[in-house]
């Protein structure tokens, strides 16, 4: 951002201006005239169609600025038979739940076929519930907005969330512009499970690392307050019951909850879906997938803590407070034993299913009682929150608090189970890796043959430091010891800070022989661009050949048989020459392959 901008934005939030963002531009009276004649006759439509297909959520008619958008992402088949239209079409938006997904031919015949006779034509298009969402991943907003812009016939409430989102983030990105970092939608409205009055949940994310002018408090409060002010608005706007809850969040503040590996934003992270991204919420998404994003222990100490605090306090509150709380300090330390198995915070109502299936079930941890508590006690606070029972009698609470406090003091000696069985884990790791690169360099054999092949072929010929012999030798005994349950702990502490030395020496050997053995296939080309000498380099193996020019990220595959010639990346050049390294017999260059050369490098000279 320009340092002009920024200013303007700081001294915009300092002023906290009250300044209103300009209205849309209206549609001509004749257009809505139009559309509300097509509405009444698309009514009985409508009607016939949830009649015979009752799960659909929403049925909306695009309005013609909306048409340009949702043709430009039309499949070529449809866009071809559209051309041939020569007649006005309205396009007509059908979504359907995901579960209902093998459903989309039956309902667009019969949308068709309702349709057939109206004037102008109308297009049907059917989305599920996550095909609209991947239309946010894919960043493709604008295809978004125009669905929000449409007309309902029926909703079950996600095309009102969408319109009411939407104008709550034109709003807010017009107040700010390049202030914005993320806009995400998340919660019941993105599962699937939302219905026609659900809250919907929106996460704003601004930048308050060029602010210096305030405290980062100072700039959230302002934020909160103009953001907060505008969902009220968007709420009028948009004319739906669905009611805007709105989180704002400073980057800083986000980033430290990320590191604290809070549940709320592990979830956002996880289920969001973005209306706008300057480029960091997709990464951050993608991260968590891969297991990058992840707890510290800081963090997993805390949810412990909080959660004992929690039992304690417990006894001096009364019903709401009373259920509200004893679910939170029983669920938070469950979450923390869940993280601590390696998985990343899941939502409370996962939290159960999860501790059944993990540690009851699958690694026979924990005794089933446990779980029946934590399912107790999470069916009372659903009962209390949903108003299907509103008292709690003092007894009640002495029994959950008793059973709580037996349940936090079984989870305590889980969590030591978990340790010892994670630390036992690294040890199996930590051999697998090892002898799974040692496999790699000498062959698919036994233990002892490698360990014997390591020592003589690499430590004795000086290859890797002699030191490597003995730690190799000590991750065998420690894995040993794990089969024959005599594993000690300093073992594992040991197995662990040394083999992170070996795994790095045998993987810089894997790479130097790798390295030489591209070498010593490779044929140098001399080449011009221009005025500019070049020099790119040949690989030829007995049918195939691969071209890489200077400077270059794509390389030229080429089919030395059928004279044909394909891009592939970098990364899948040096996939595939692992493969065709081993067929290399001599090198054979015709004619025909020095004319194919002649069409990438233009005129050339090869240097053996």
């Amino acid at each position: 951002m320009a340092k002009k901008e920024a200013k303007e934005i700081r001294d915009t939030l300092e002023a906290d201006s009250e300044e209103k963002n300009p209205k849309e531009k209206e549609i001509p009276e004749s257009v809505k005239k139009e559309i509300e004649q097509l509405k009444g006759k698309l009514e009985d439509v409508k009607n016939q169609l949830v009649k015979k297909f009752p799960f659909i959520s929403g049925i909306g008619l695009l309005p013609p600025q909306a048409s340009k958008i949702i043709e430009e992402e039309m499949q070529d088949e449809e866009k071809e038979l559209l051309s041939k239209e020569k007649t006005k079409v309205m396009h007509l938006i059908l979504i359907i739940p995901d579960e209902n997904e093998k459903n989309i031919h039956d309902v667009k015949v019969e949308a068709i076929k309702l349709t057939q006779h109206i004037k102008p034509k109308i297009w049907a298009h059917i989305k599920t519930i996550s095909s609209l969402w991947n239309l946010g991943f894919d960043s493709k907003y604008e295809f978004l907005e125009a669905i929000s812009m449409s007309y309902p016939l029926h909703d079950a409430g996600i095309l009102g969330a969408l319109r009411v989102t939407s104008i709550h983030k034109s709003l807010v990105l017009r107040k700010f512009e390049k202030y914005i970092v993320s806009y995400v939608i998340a919660g019941s409205m993105v599962r699937g499970e939302a219905k026609e009055i659900s809250d919907v949940d929106v996460y704003v994310i601004v930048n308050d690392t060029d602010v210096r002018r305030m405290s980062r408090y100072e700039l959230r409060d302002k934020l909160r307050h103009i953001i907060y002010s505008y969902a009220a608005e968007a709420g009028e706007i948009a004319g739906v019951k669905n009611k805007l809850n709105v989180q704002v969040y400073i980057l800083t503040e986000f980033w430290e909850a990320v590191k604290d590996a809070h549940p709320v934003i592990f979830t956002f992270i996880r289920d969001g879906v973005p209306l706008y991204d300057s480029g960091a919420f997709m990464p951050w998404k993608l991260l968590l997938k891969m297991g990058k994003i992840k707890p510290s222990p800081e963090a997993i100490d805390m949810f412990m803590e909080l959660g004992e605090k929690v039992a304690s306090d417990v006894k001096k509150k009364f019903n709401d407070i009373v259920t509200s709380d004893l679910y939170w300090g029983i669920i938070t330390p469950s979450q923390a034993a869940i993280m601590l198995y390696g998985i990343a915070p899941p939502t409370p109502r996962e939290t159960v299913e999860l501790m059944r299936k993990i540690f009851v079930e699958k690694e026979q941890l924990l005794e089933k009682k446990y779980v029946d508590i934590l399912q107790k006690i999470v069916s009372i606070y659903k009962e209390y929150e949903y108003e299907e029972n509103k008292t709690i009698t003092g007894k009640e609470i002495d029994e959950l608090l008793k059973e709580s406090a037996e349940y936090l003091s079984r989870l305590k000696k889980l969590m030591e189970q978990i340790e010892r069985k994670a630390k036992n884990k690294i040890v199996v790791e930590v051999y697998n890796n090892v002898f799974d690169l040692l496999k790699k360099i000498f062959g698919n054999l036994s233990e002892k043959p490698l360990m014997r092949k390591f020592n003589n072929e690499l430590v004795k010929k000086g290859l890797v430091q002699l030191k490597a012999s003995a730690i190799l030798n000590d991750i065998a005994k420690a894995n040993n010891d794990y089969k024959k349950k005599k594993l000690e702990k300093h073992e594992v502490d040991r197995v662990r800070k040394n083999a992170s030395e070996l795994i790095a020496s045998l993987t810089e050997f894997i790479h130097r022989k790798e390295m030489i053995g591209m070498q010593r296939h490779q044929i140098k080309v001399l080449y011009r661009e221009g005025n500019t000498e070049k020099e790119g380099k040949l690989f030829v193996f007995d049918n195939i050949a691969f071209a890489v020019m200077q400077d270059s990220e794509i390389v030229k595959k080429i089919d030395i048989i059928k004279n044909e010639i394909k891009e592939i990346l970098m990364p899948e050049f040096e996939e595939e020459f692992k493969k065709y390294s081993t067929m290399l017999h001599r090198v054979k260059i015709s004619q025909q392959f020095y004319s194919t050369l002649s069409k990438i490098f233009g005129r050339f000279e090869l240097v053996f």
